[in-house]
């Protein structure tokens, strides 16, 4: 949070002002705000002609007395002030009266801080929106004011998932302010200075962190150790070659961890996390904050290696560590509020539940960071996913009870359009986050952005002002990282498979067969997506008595010249070739039968071996015997089945 700076005479001060004011900003910076409101009281009733500067400073001092809690009064405050300041003609959002070196208004610092209480408010687009008018003229501020604007909106856009556009506003901070030095390279031939190891305050962005500088720095500290971070930071994440060289603090520790994951190495990033851990422990700084990050990290890295039941432990003592720091948000601390992430946790924890198969757990989870990440369509999928998981779960066991003979019938299931909006695991919940998913996929990949090529230099993409600000990224996805054009076709084949096979089990025919033909229609198109969309497609059309076109989508000669390694790798009851085989000939045979072409359906039936279709395989040769009127039809088949 920003205050007024070590005030400069002017040749319009009179001597006794300027010591108020040195005297305010002395107590300010001892913490003795009830002595700094008295001189500032004082200037006040003096008349003094910085009427701007005295109500900000009072509003920031009255904020920091509080203890940094009544940010809803301060944000009021600013906005107020905001209204009633006037900016004169040309300097934007500048203002009248004593300003940080003559360059910073009351009404540049105000809206800066609104941006603080923003970002740590999660409210990123909102603090884009306010620190915008000051990144627009960052050349004319003075330079520590332009070094903490700079920090914030680096800050936001890693915040936000823009990484190429921070990485082209870390250029434009280099090569045309000098607000940061050159990175260390890993590249052995480049010589390059010895990396600065100022202990500054953190980046809420960067794992393990114990707060934000936005909250705690004031205009006498040093911005460029955040600033350097960052640009470490940035360079990791758009997977730059860099050294980081670490001060025995735990946030250089942290990126060395999260470098460590995005090249790969998974088993070195855990042990760094696990250092961290220790290293803090026995010096006695291990924070809920820190303890959070930790813990959540841990679980990314587990989930990555498949060792799902381990990360679900992690996400839930993560979940656990943040309970401390969310358990009274509206009483906390700006930097405990920023540190607060149950939404992330929670959106780890459930895709962690759906691979352990608990769908319930999964869909409970993701209810949560829905809300905040309503338009993020792989989240959509997710819970969709979930729905079918359970409904599935469910029928298996219905199945089970009624194969072993129970006491009660098994319950049908009944499909009631009216509750589709009741976010339950239901199909019909399942219906509509598909359908919300395939919206705003469809949108986003109309509007996908092609980055540059990553061998063009820095010196080649012309960093300046516009350049950085014409950059996309595809960073539809929050709080996950932005997507390739591949990953963003995946996507779309899971939910037309998806889509059509909850119309499928709903009775809508006509919209199952519309999103197979689509899904078949579909670029980068995997074997399994594929052998997925005849199917559906060939399902729909025999229950719309269309069996002739549907055995166009069965022909077995298909499956062939599919990749059984596609089918091995997934998640799914088709493990390999011969198993595909066998359900597209039991569907082929199906078809068949609707037809009224019993022969060739039962020669179909013989060639079937594979568990997975044999007792339906069996049904349907009852069936068509008894339709052949074959003698001792019912007891052959009851003998098969037995």
């Amino acid at each position: 949070m920003d205050s007024a700076d070590s005030p400069t005479k002017t040749q319009s001060s009179e001597d006794e002002n300027y010591s108020l004011l040195c005297q305010a900003h002395e107590q300010f910076n001892n913490t003795e705000y009830d002595r700094c409101l008295e001189l500032l009281q004082q200037l006040d009733t003096k008349g003094e002609s910085s009427g701007p500067i005295l109500r900000h400073n009072r509003a920031v001092v009255n904020f920091y007395k509080s203890g940094c809690t009544q940010h809803a009064a301060l944000l009021q405050e600013l906005e107020e002030l905001a209204t009633d300041v006037k900016a004169p003609q040309g300097m934007g959002e500048a203002g009248a009266g004593l300003s940080l070196k003559q360059g910073a208004s009351a009404a540049t610092v105000a809206r800066y801080n609104k941006a603080v209480i923003y970002y740590h408010r999660h409210m990123y687009g909102t603090a884009l929106e306010k620190l915008a008018p000051l990144v627009t003229r960052l050349e004319a501020l003075e330079k520590s004011m332009s070094a903490l604007v700079a920090t914030l909106q680096l800050q936001l856009l890693l915040a936000t998932n823009q990484l190429n556009r921070a990485e082209a506003f870390l250029d434009y901070l280099q090569y045309t302010l000098n607000l940061v030095d050159k990175a260390p390279s890993s590249n052995p031939d480049e010589v390059v200075p010895a990396t600065a190891t100022t202990a500054a305050a953190t980046p809420s962005t960067v794992v393990a962190t114990q707060g934000s500088d936005a909250t705690v720095a004031r205009v006498t500290g040093d911005s460029s150790g955040s600033l350097q971070l960052l640009q470490l930071l940035t360079h990791v994440l758009n997977r730059k070659p860099v050294v980081i060289t670490e001060d025995g603090t735990p946030h250089y520790a942290a990126l060395k961890a999260q470098q460590y994951y995005i090249m790969k190495d998974f088993q070195m990033a855990a042990k760094q996390l696990m250092r961290i851990n220790n290293e803090c422990t026995q010096a006695g700084t291990v924070t809920p904050q820190l303890s959070t990050c930790i813990a959540n990290n841990m679980g990314v890295i587990h989930l990555r290696v498949r060792h799902y039941a381990i990360a679900a432990k992690f996400f839930q003592n993560a979940l656990n560590f943040d309970k401390h720091l969310a358990a009274n948000l509206r009483e906390s601390t700006l930097q405990t509020m920023s540190s607060a992430h149950s939404c992330e946790i929670l959106y780890n924890l459930g895709i962690a539940m759906l691979h352990l198969r608990r769908p319930k757990e999964a869909f409970q989870c993701l209810l949560v960071p829905v809300k905040q990440f309503h338009s993020n369509p792989r989240l959509w999928l997710r819970m969709a996913e979930a729905c079918i998981m359970e409904h599935e779960a469910n029928l298996a066991e219905d199945e089970r009870q009624s194969l072993a003979g129970a006491a009660t019938p098994p319950s049908s299931t009944s499909y009631a359009p009216q509750s589709a909006g009741v976010p339950e695991p239901t199909l019909e919940f399942a219906a509509l986050c598909l359908r919300s998913a395939l919206t705003l996929t469809l949108h986003h990949k109309a509007s996908f952005h092609l980055v540059y090529s990553p061998e063009e230099t820095p010196e080649q993409r012309d960093p300046t002002q516009q350049s950085w600000r014409q950059l996309q990224d595809n960073n539809f996805c929050n709080p996950s990282k932005p997507i390739s054009l591949e990953s963003l076709e995946n996507m779309l084949a899971a939910i037309y498979a998806a889509h059509s096979f909850v119309s499928l089990r709903l009775g809508d025919h006509i919209t199952a067969l519309e999103m197979a033909e689509q899904l078949l229609r579909g670029e980068r198109l995997s074997d399994a997506h594929k052998l997925l969309g005849h199917m559906y497609a060939g399902e729909a059309l025999m229950l719309m008595d269309k069996a002739a076109e549907a055995r166009d989508h069965l022909d077995p000669t298909f499956v062939s010249s599919l990749d059984a390694f596609d089918l091995e790798t997934r998640d799914w009851q088709l493990k390999s070739l011969d198993a595909a085989q066998n359900v597209v000939r039991y569907n082929l045979a199906v078809a068949m039968t609707l037809q009224n072409d019993y022969q060739q359906a039962k020669t179909f039936l013989s060639t079937l071996t594979h568990s997975i279709v044999s007792i339906k395989a069996r049904a349907l040769r009852r069936y068509i015997d008894l339709k052949l009127g074959a003698p001792n039809a019912n007891a052959v088949t009851a003998g098969s089945l037995s």
